[in-house]
């Protein structure tokens, strides 16, 4: 038997005539940039997740980028995050100039301990970058109260979470801006690159429109003129004033949601509530398998309603029980391997080995096996059968 840790084939079959038809209609229109199919999307979701704006672009990394620009975030600013992600959620920052300061996450949910955030913060803090970890929500409470208390900006990584909920709302894994990836994988995935933004401010949200397509239009120029504002200057009086694409106001990006991805995203949104449902009964199951075994299980923390993007199991013996798995045709990894303060790309912060124990130690004892709605109950059985035997070894 061959079991993939993902199965992006599989869920394409459960409603392929769906998708292709949705792909067809826009290959057939001619309209592969933009358009109905991008701006009906963006609607959708921003309904789903309760948000007042969405704006839609190429990738979940280019998301965080947006909303950090957004901010004003940059050169000699710092970010509070976590060492236990995947690059993206520190690249962005160090990509818009900031610098990321990690903080450990919490041994049993995984995501950013909020007792170790306040320690980390300094006069040049602008904003806590936390990542539902996972499919599971952080502690938002916790959280936007010690944003608000040092007057912080909240941008959430929801990258894992679509279908995560706190404290019973969708919304309440949102903060001042939040970034999807549609990366196909994931919860909600498409047949290859997507991305979105989320935010209640207008602002916000038409910098983040602006950023993508080349810094251009009147949302790039009104940006512009609070920038000017913000740094006491007087706006140029010879500045040019248009709205089309050729008109650029800022030093932005190309990064557009396709029109055949948006088409394909608008019918999976339909039934992403089944599919994250389906993920929990999957959890639920292996839960009930393995409890009073050597494993620890994923724990659902107070308020979270997990949305099991991955499913993880901890165990002293990880690395030997992957290759069990793996020799018993049961794909199976680790997210991640190397913790980000530990990576050649941020070893200009200065961490070394040691500093956040719980991350480190997570990255030897973890592993990730499917989970992924389209998995048989024989499937699930056999996943179980093989860790109970490789347990008792």
């Amino acid at each position: 038997m061959e079991i993939r840790l993902m199965n992006v084939k599989r869920q394409h079959e459960a409603h392929a005539a769906e998708y292709e038809e949705a792909a067809l209609r826009v290959l057939r229109s001619g309209c592969y940039i933009g358009g109905e199919e991008v701006s009906a999307f963006e609607s959708e979701f921003a309904a789903y997740a309760g948000a007042e704006f969405a704006v839609s672009c190429g990738n979940g990394t280019d998301a965080l980028i947006l909303a950090l620009r957004a901010l004003g975030i940059g050169a000699g600013d710092e970010v509070i995050t976590v060492p236990w992600t995947f690059c993206s959620t520190a690249e962005s920052i160090a990509t818009v100039g900031a610098r990321p300061v990690f903080v450990d996450v919490s041994p049993e949910s995984f995501c950013i301990d909020p007792s170790l955030i306040e320690r980390a913060v300094t006069p040049r803090t602008r904003a806590v970058l936390p990542v539902h970890f996972y499919g599971q929500s952080c502690d938002m409470r916790a959280i936007l109260g010690i944003c608000r208390k040092h007057g912080l900006k909240l941008v959430t990584d929801c990258a894992q979470s679509a279908g995560t909920s706190f404290e019973g709302e969708r919304r309440g894994i949102l903060g001042d801006i939040s970034c999807f990836s549609f990366f196909p994988t994931k919860n909600l995935g498409c047949a290859g690159d997507g991305g979105m933004v989320l935010t209640d401010d207008e602002a916000l949200a038409g910098a983040c429109r602006s950023l993508k397509v080349h810094g251009s239009g009147a949302s790039g120029l009104g940006f512009l003129r609070r920038e000017y504002e913000k740094r006491g200057e007087r706006f140029p009086e010879n500045m040019p004033d248009g709205t089309s694409k050729y008109y650029n106001y800022l030093i932005g990006y190309n990064s557009r949601l396709d029109a055949v991805q948006a088409a394909i995203l608008r019918k999976k949104l339909n039934y992403i509530d089944e599919f994250v449902d389906a993920r929990r009964a999957n959890a639920a199951y292996y839960n009930d398998a393995l409890r009073g075994t050597g494993y620890t299980l994923p724990k659902e923390s107070a308020g979270s309603r997990h949305s099991y993007y991955i499913y993880a199991l901890k165990h002293r013996n990880a690395g030997k029980i992957m290759e069990k798995l793996t020799d018993a045709g049961i794909q199976c990894g680790v997210y991640y391997p190397v913790p980000l303060h530990l990576q050649g790309a941020f070893a200009y912060l200065g961490y070394r080995q040691g500093d956040f124990p719980v991350t480190e130690e997570l990255a030897r004892t973890t592993f990730a096996i499917p989970v992924y709605p389209e998995l048989t109950g024989v499937e699930k059985e056999y996943i179980v059968k093989i860790l109970r035997e490789a347990d008792g070894e």
